[in-house]
């Protein structure tokens, strides 16, 4: 007679976790051939990384739901100020200041923020009656948690981070039920607003990218040279691709950050559409349970928080492979769990820990 598995174990969403390996596996193998089929600069780190962050989620999973709803506010409270110490005390990479060095780690605060801000917001509405949430003091509150950590991170400059703040927390305003009409004249406001953001508000380099991409041939050799090369590698990946090792945009250096940011165009090329399909199918199922997880949840909190944590993987997703198929402005968001890089990876998967740990609450409360 075969021995039961532990509770701990068995309870576990095997469906979920064998989808996020296999989006992380695949992506080392797409890091692997980026670097020319060598494990070295990209790969062996980025896989230490998933395993470590992995077995982290694995921790979190394990944590009572309600230390996560006491940790909210003091959560986004020690954030919001490491983010304005990167204002004073931040290392610069790349032309941004976004960095903390801590000596044994590089802390970016912004990537935490995004998860920060959803919990702090669900646990902002779980507090207010449900009466109240369609009167004004449920709407300011809300916007200033949002909109103070957005603004430090514009200072960084990071727009593609403040937009997903932005939008992480809009979205669990919107589940609350805060009133569509403030959602359509805070649109109104942001397009009357946008003018003057993108004369006074933007850096050189961020006004750049929104003029390329509204006219992606007027500089194809300078500003534009990034996302001309992201579509001719998706494009002449075609349905079956060129084959493992075998792409040239990537290996040839014609397509920059073809193992960051533009990661799925280095895969694409290889492994063409239907290395995109499966990708994508797997992205989304991974979304679809973070999305049930908070159908099923029993609390306001876990409800909304789940949603939130879901739609932050959403945009995640959404955001990069709009902006490497020409789609959407480029702003520096990466593919999580594919792109080089630890600070997505960690966000993500620290978030499906918090999702697992709403489901185990979820669960826990069903048997009861």
């Amino acid at each position: 007679m075969r021995p039961a598995l532990p509770d701990a174990v068995a309870g576990l969403p095997w469906r979920m976790l064998l989808l996020v390996a296999a989006i992380g596996c695949f992506g080392l193998v797409v890091l692997y051939s980026a670097a020319n089929a060598s494990l070295r600069p990209w790969a062996l780190p980025q896989g230490i990384r998933f395993g470590v962050f992995l077995c982290g989620a694995l921790v979190l999973s394990r944590v009572p739901l309600d230390w996560f709803r006491q940790a909210a506010f003091p959560a986004y409270g020690a954030l919001l100020i490491a983010l304005v110490l990167v204002e004073f005390l931040g290392a610069v990479r790349g032309g941004s200041q976004r960095w903390l060095d801590l000596g044994f780690i590089r802390l970016q605060p912004s990537e935490l923020m995004k998860l920060a801000i959803v919990l702090a917001t669900a646990r902002f509405y779980e507090m207010l009656p449900a009466a109240e949430t369609r009167r004004f003091q449920a709407i300011w509150p809300a916007a200033v948690l949002i909109g103070l950590p957005a603004v430090l991170v514009m200072l960084q400059p990071d727009l593609g981070t403040a937009l997903m703040i932005c939008a992480g927390g809009g979205t669990v305003m919107f589940l609350a039920g805060v009133p569509l009409r403030l959602f359509v004249g805070g649109a109104l406001a942001v397009a009357v607003a946008a003018p003057l953001a993108f004369m006074f508000v933007l850096h050189d380099y961020q006004r750049n990218r929104v003029l390329i991409f509204l006219d992606p041939e007027s500089d194809p050799l300078g500003t534009g040279y990034h996302i001309s090369q992201s579509k001719i590698a998706i494009g002449s990946g075609g349905l079956w691709g060129k084959g493992f090792l075998n792409g040239t945009q990537s290996h040839l250096d014609y397509l920059p950050e073809g193992h960051t940011d533009f990661v799925f165009a280095t895969m694409a090329e290889e492994w063409g559409l239907l290395g995109g399909i499966f990708v994508i199918a797997a992205f989304l199922l991974v979304i679809r349970w973070g999305v049930n997880v908070g159908v099923r949840a029993q609390t306001r909190f876990a409800k909304l928080a789940a949603a939130g944590l879901a739609a932050t993987i959403f945009y995640y997703v959404a955001i990069n492979l709009a902006m490497v198929m020409g789609l959407a402005p480029v702003v520096g968001i990466p593919l999580p769990l594919v792109s080089f890089g630890g600070s997505a990876q960690m966000t993500v998967l620290i978030s499906l820990g918090l999702l697992m740990a709403i489901d185990r609450a979820n669960r826990r409360t069903a048997r009861w």
